[in-house]
């Protein structure tokens, strides 16, 4: 069964100008004025050599700690 509602040609006329205008950079979309959207991804670039530090430290301590017994 088909549940699409039909449209006048007068809406379809509305909708097809709506769907043709070219992108407003002018007033961007309001997520873009929030704060997370500005924030740069630069102050997590300390994390990914930290990561790799703690397991580097875990693995060679098993290791250690499998090696005693």
């Amino acid at each position: 069964m088909d549940t699409r509602e039909s449209k006048t040609p007068e809406e379809e006329l509305k909708h097809f100008k709506e769907v043709s205008q070219p992108e407003d950079y002018e007033h961007p979309e309001p997520d873009e004025d929030q704060p997370e959207a500005r924030q740069s991804p630069e102050g997590l670039r300390w994390l990914l050599p930290v990561l790799i530090v703690v397991v580097a430290v875990v693995v060679i301590g098993l290791l250690v700690i499998g090696l005693s017994d």
